[in-house]
């Protein structure tokens, strides 16, 4: 009996520093001054934040898409807990590859900081187990390394800058809702040059194309109403880079909408809620969940409009870890007034996002 009751205890005890004292999140606040690369690092006092890269590969076959993210998230049931390997942060990550004409490839990790993975508080340098994204280098030597393994597929990926930083919003501040307090720290890294290796088939071979980086980090984004969002990046044809979102509600109906258009010279020019529209044209329905995903959109953009394509209809991920999760995730190209590839992310069409 003692000891099945001191194997309990570790499960008790979140339950029980949950009754005390809520835990205060960080807000992302206007006018606050973003420093590299100490802002590449995570941001332990904020609720939530992900290290984003998606990315084209044109080698070994064309318009093999990949992704990688990693997720911070302080969930506050543990602050109270003094131990090193107590859940003050846990960390998880999605890798998938998406093959024109085949399936989507897509494996998870999870755990806890400290125990299994962990991050830095001054450069992009996150882990779990064997996979990791970290920044490395300076000025010409500059640049990313990305490493997934599983048995489905693996990719190791050095990814060099060709471009500035692109700082979303207002200098990395992006509002998220009508109200200032929903709102990001959000910094992209557009036009990144892709070299390395892609596993597939148990066949290992070099890959390059074209990524893009993002990183947000946030304590409220969703507010009342708020079950999800439409989100884009494109590295365009001609050297530019576009990133458009919108919030959506449960009926579809856009809350708020933001939009950063960079041209290749890197004019920048930013679009208001008025000025961006998403616009569903054909969907295609899961056969896991029964959710219909729009994965063929017009955006109308400023001055632009824009039709968006999949690679391949199918790009959901649906995950176990921490919690069980659904969203479409995949590379798309855009026609229109501008051209390009990217990945189009929806998210709280199986069920409301929860952060």
């Amino acid at each position: 009996m003692r000891r099945r009751h001191f194997l309990l205890t570790p499960l008790l005890l979140p339950g029980l520093a949950r009754a005390r004292t809520p835990p205060r999140f960080a807000p992302a606040l206007r006018g606050t001054p973003l420093a590299f690369p100490r802002d590449h690092g995570g941001h332990a006092e904020f609720r939530t934040e992900w290290w984003y890269v998606t990315g084209a590969l044109d080698t070994p076959e064309r318009n093999i898409g990949f992704q990688l993210t990693f997720f911070r998230t302080r969930g506050g049931s543990a602050e109270s807990l003094d131990s090193p390997i107590a859940p003050h942060q846990i960390l998880f990550a999605h890798a998938a590859v998406t093959r024109p004409g085949g399936r989507l490839l897509h494996a998870e990790r999870a755990a806890r900081a400290n125990l299994g993975a962990g991050f830095s508080a001054t450069d992009c340098d996150i882990h779990i187990g064997s996979w990791h994204m970290r920044r490395g280098g300076a000025g010409k030597d500059e640049h990313f390394r990305l490493r997934a393994l599983d048995p489905a597929f693996a990719f190791d990926l050095r990814l060099l800058p060709t471009q500035p930083l692109l700082l979303q919003g207002e200098n990395g501040w992006s509002q998220k809702g009508p109200r200032p307090e929903l709102a990001s720290h959000y910094v992209s890294w557009p036009q990144l040059q892709v070299d390395g290796q892609l596993t597939l088939d148990n066949a290992t071979r070099p890959a390059s194309g074209r990524a893009w980086f993002d990183h947000e980090w946030s304590s409220e984004v969703l507010g009342d109403g708020g079950v999800g969002w439409d989100w884009i990046g494109i590295n365009l044809d001609d050297g530019g880079a576009l990133m458009a979102f919108r919030i959506r509600d449960a009926r579809g109906g856009t809350i708020y909408g933001h939009a950063s258009l960079r041209d290749a010279a890197g004019k920048q020019s930013r679009f208001g809620p008025q000025d961006v529209q998403f616009t569903p044209l054909e969907y295609w329905r899961s056969p896991r969940n029964g959710s219909n995903y729009p994965v063929q959109m017009e955006l109308h953009i400023g001055p632009h409009r824009l039709r968006t394509t999949p690679v391949l209809d199918d790009q959901e991920i649906a995950t176990r870890r921490p919690l069980p999760i659904s969203y479409w995730e995949g590379l798309v190209q855009i026609e229109g007034s501008l051209r390009g590839r990217g990945y189009l992310e929806m998210t709280g069409y199986a069920e409301p996002m929860r952060l």
